[in-house]
């Protein structure tokens, strides 16, 4: 594992404890019968931070995959073809 792939990793864990502590805490709020707004409210946080993550990884994973490509000498066209199918999946 790269040093730049163990920065993300541990960056990634950390956010996504982040973000299962806030699921955990809208499911209190709905136990507790809070503010369906406020519950809204919260979840477009976890969503937004769940994006984030996804972001952070789709661009972990195009930036290795254009690396390899071209160390291999493989086209680069295919490579950003490959690239556009997994964006496509995660929005």
């Amino acid at each position: 594992m790269t040093t730049r792939q163990h920065l993300l990793q541990g960056d990634v864990l950390q956010r996504l404890k982040k973000i299962e502590g806030q699921v955990r805490g809208v499911s209190r709020m709905i136990e507790d019968c809070r503010n369906c707004g406020e519950v809204v409210t919260q979840l477009a946080a976890i969503k937004a931070a769940v994006n984030r993550v996804g972001l952070t990884v789709l661009a972990c994973h195009m930036a290795e995959k254009i690396e390899k490509d071209l160390q291999e000498g493989k086209d680069i066209k295919e490579s950003l073809g490959e690239c556009l199918v997994i964006f496509k999946k995660f929005s």
